[in-house]
């Protein structure tokens, strides 16, 4: 019989069945915390570094004062790993204002929730094309950069779950959200980008978006490839008639977009582009340079 993966709560190791938060915590009641999406690879957690400093900038935003200093984020994520014996995982870290009372007020939260969930999560990626995916055009806006930015990484995502219901009863697989202006922002939970004549570009941070690991690292890499990528206003127009378009993100990683609100994209097909970003992309994750060490490989069972 396979073991209970366990889950940190708070400093301890809890069997999945039994972790718990209590019902007065702010997180549940008001979506008040913050969190991070993360994936180990091989044995290697990729760029935790750089998912633990996003999530101390939200936290810091929403004046939420994490309990624990970054090292020790770090450890309690690499320590539930090698509890779980994951070299392949998708990891859900959580910070939450804690317990108060049923008002919004958050002073009345003096202990902050932390949890860490890990499961089994083979990539999708591998040696050959990027799934192609259906999307379509949100009639919900993403929200304001002075709203409820999504630069922030908070658990409220109630904007992201209407246009993702909205894509689910079109029959499509995820919708694109444009900003309050009617530009591009991105899809519900991943970053957008569109190629037109070998050039690349994406939403920049006007549009509200996440600032996506992924994202980042896709950009890089069109630096290495010598590929040029642009951070700008992108209308619709410009998306519905690029020759390529392609979504990024943690747990997405690079998926192609075949068509937005049935305008097929280019061929409807994965593109040049879009596949060599595949393919590299692919072997970066892989590169032990690329992420954080979890443990040695003899050390975990199969």
């Amino acid at each position: 019989m396979n073991q209970e993966q366990l889950v940190y709560v708070d400093g301890k190791f809890v069997e999945r069945s039994k972790a718990v938060v209590s019902v007065f915590d702010h997180g549940l009641l008001y979506g008040d915390g913050v969190f991070e999406g993360i994936r180990a690879y091989d044995g290697n957690v990729y760029r935790l570094a750089d998912h633990i400093d996003r999530l101390y900038d939200s936290a810091k935003v929403i004046r939420l004062k994490v309990p624990l200093a970054k090292d020790e984020m770090t450890d309690a994520v690499l320590e539930t790993l090698r509890r779980n014996g994951l070299r392949d995982a998708y990891i859900r870290l959580v910070v939450t204002r804690g317990t108060g009372d049923l008002g919004v007020n958050p002073t009345l939260c003096k202990n902050p929730t932390v949890f860490i969930i890990t499961e089994p999560m083979a990539s999708v990626l591998g040696p050959t094309e990027p799934k192609v995916v259906r999307v379509i055009y949100s009639s919900y806006r993403r929200d304001v950069v002075d709203g409820t930015s999504h630069e922030i990484k908070s658990l409220n995502y109630m904007n992201s779950i209407l246009a993702k219901m909205e894509a689910t009863n079109a029959g499509a697989d995820d919708a694109i959200l444009l900003d309050h202006r009617g530009f591009v922002s991105e899809a519900s939970v991943s970053n957008v980008f569109l190629v037109k004549d070998g050039k690349l570009s994406t939403p920049s941070s006007a549009a509200g978006i996440l600032h996506g690991i992924t994202r980042a690292r896709i950009i890089s890499l069109c630096s290495y490839l010598g590929l040029e990528v642009a951070e700008r206003d992108v209308t619709p127009f410009e998306l519905n008639t690029a020759d390529e378009a392609f979504l990024a993100g943690t747990k997405a990683e690079i998926l192609a977009v075949g068509s937005i609100s049935g305008v097929d994209i280019g061929t409807g097909a994965a593109g040049p582009v879009t596949k060599r970003l595949f393919v590299e992309f692919n072997k970066a994750v892989r590169n032990p340079e690329e992420g954080t060490t979890v443990y040695e490989a003899e050390s975990v069972s199969a």
